[in-house]
């Protein structure tokens, strides 16, 4: 088989590959891995006659030109289980990190601008006894949901469609409409996919309508929050704070961000373990295999 990658990707995760495959420019290609970060256009996809599959390393598709892949016939897939608990476990840290201001805290100690340690100094907010709303309760979201049960929060949540009980159960989660988690939650998790309908579904009214104690905080896609309507919340404490590992217009962040001492920022690194992007690669060689095979019940499959 015939392989291009868009990104290099470690070796040691693409072992099985490795041993019967060749690597060429995607001109040649039977077979393209590619990755969030770099979109696969229309252009791309003409330029490759001979591309039969499109495997995204990664859970996200968005970077796929879909109506072009479509229109040829190629199979895409996606890598969804890797990234459950590296990407919850940042959302969490996220958390802890903006509610106990400890990025704040850390630049302020590192250049001589902190307050005295002194009792009621530097003072931070708990996680513990609080509810967390989560907006996308599905794989990722319930990864999350399980952190803070464990962390003595409670759970509300909202999806298109209600989970079966026994997930509720399991999470002790409520589900509420749209605005009933944004009025009550203490913390608003953003953990859905990205469609156009989910399209700034964080805009000014939005943030309008939460706690002004409350945080956002965003590990799934930038475009979901308005972010220039954001930087005016943040700015007139309109909420608290907001955690963000995603940005609208990435690889650009809005300049205001950066100036804002109730955000903390990380650079789109949900799923970036070494552990983490190891497993994504298996799961691509998985996909891969059982294209190869006619597999399509072991594949992953987007289109």
């Amino acid at each position: 088989m015939r392989i291009a990658f868009t990104t290099e990707l470690p070796q040691e995760g693409l072992t099985r590959l490795s041993a019967h495959s060749l690597y060429v420019p995607l001109s040649e290609a039977d077979i393209l891995v590619s990755t969030f970060d770099k979109p696969v256009t229309a252009g791309m996809i003409a330029s490759a006659p001979d591309l039969k599959l499109i495997a995204n390393f990664g859970v996200g598709y968005n970077n796929i030109d879909l109506e072009a892949c479509k229109a040829r016939g190629i199979r895409v897939t996606n890598t969804p289980q890797p990234v459950i608990e590296p990407t919850a476990e940042l959302a969490f840290a996220l958390m802890i990190c903006v509610a106990r201001r400890v990025a704040e805290f850390d630049c302020a100690l590192r250049n001589s601008t902190c307050q005295p340690m002194a009792v009621m100094n530097n003072l931070s907010h708990s996680l513990y006894g609080k509810t967390l709303g989560i907006i996308g309760l599905g794989r990722i979201g319930q990864a999350l949901a399980r952190r803070a049960v464990a962390s003595g929060m409670s759970i509300i949540y909202h999806n298109r469609h209600r989970l079966p009980e026994e997930i509720e159960t399991q999470y002790g989660a409520r589900y509420v409409d749209f605005g009933t988690l944004l009025q009550d939650s203490d913390f608003v998790s953003l953990n859905l996919p990205y469609t156009p309908e989910a399209h700034h579904i964080i805009g000014k009214q939005e943030l309008g309508m939460m706690k002004r104690s409350a945080y956002l905080i965003n590990t799934a896609r930038g475009a979901h929050v308005d972010e220039q309507a954001l930087v005016e919340a943040l700015r007139s404490g309109i909420i608290a704070g907001a955690a963000m590992d995603v940005y609208e217009h990435e690889p650009q962040i809005s300049p205001e961000l950066l100036t804002l001492p109730n955000v903390v920022l990380s650079p789109h690194t949900g799923t970036g373990t070494w552990e983490g992007r190891i497993a994504m690669c298996h799961n691509v060689e998985d996909n891969i295999l059982a294209f190869l095979n006619n597999e399509q019940e072991k594949m992953n499959i987007v289109l």
